[in-house]
């Protein structure tokens, strides 16, 4: 039997586009194995029932298809599609935004990049003990056809830390030594700097881990 879309995002068969998308996102974050503490294997496959509803109705060309045989020949992903995509992204935003991981997604979207040849890995946003996140930076988006674009060379990725810094060290700038992988990197943060800032490392990586890409650190003024 054909699986009722509709159903499994809680809307009506006349719901508005918008209507869809706010009704995703709103499950997404309902879904999210943090939010599920002992019952983060339910909380999963719930969260993959919504993405495979959202990818069909989600996608105007699909859900029309769908509303007029009840089923979609090749549902792909939620990325084949901008309409999709974009509400991937958004829901992104409101993961980073509530201080929700992504390393779960990797369970999620693996068969994905599985298919493509990838060797991309969503736990590289996640936060951790030298608090690596992924942020959405002050006049800046997240862009996941740029994440998607370097799939295949994954070494080319940046690595975004943040930094706490006292009101007196943003006033007066300050150097401060970061640890990565063993590594030793001085950062030289200028004066006058503010919350969101940010001071990029350039080709630091190869120092730290012998791969291309630079080190961006987000200035954080307490």
């Amino acid at each position: 039997m054909a699986k009722d879309y509709y159903s499994v995002l809680g809307v009506p068969r006349n719901a508005s586009d918008e209507e869809i998308k706010k009704a995703y996102r709103k499950l997404a974050m309902q879904y999210h194995p943090d939010r599920n503490p002992g019952k983060e294997k339910w909380a999963n496959e719930k969260f993959k029932e919504i993405n495979e509803a959202y990818g069909v109705l989600g996608d105007p060309q699909k859900r029309r298809q769908y509303d007029q045989f009840g089923t979609v020949g090749d549902i792909g992903d939620i990325f084949g599609s901008p309409f999709t995509r974009t509400t991937f992204e958004e829901m992104m935003r409101d993961f980073g935004g509530a201080g929700l991981r992504f390393d779960f997604l990797d369970d999620i979207f693996g068969d994905f990049f599985e298919n493509v040849g990838a060797s991309f890995s969503f736990r590289s946003f996640s936060g951790g003990p030298r608090k690596v996140r992924f942020k959405v930076w002050p006049g800046q988006e997240i862009n996941l056809d740029e994440i998607f674009s370097q799939v295949c060379r994954p070494q080319q990725q940046d690595v975004c830390y943040e930094l706490a810094i006292s009101r007196r060290e943003a006033s007066q700038g300050v150097r401060k030594i970061l640890k990565r992988k063993g590594k030793r990197l001085e950062v030289k943060i200028p004066a006058g700097v503010r919350t969101g800032n940010m001071v990029r490392l350039r080709n630091a990586r190869l120092i730290s881990d012998g791969l291309p890409g630079d080190i961006l650190i987000k200035v954080i003024v307490k």
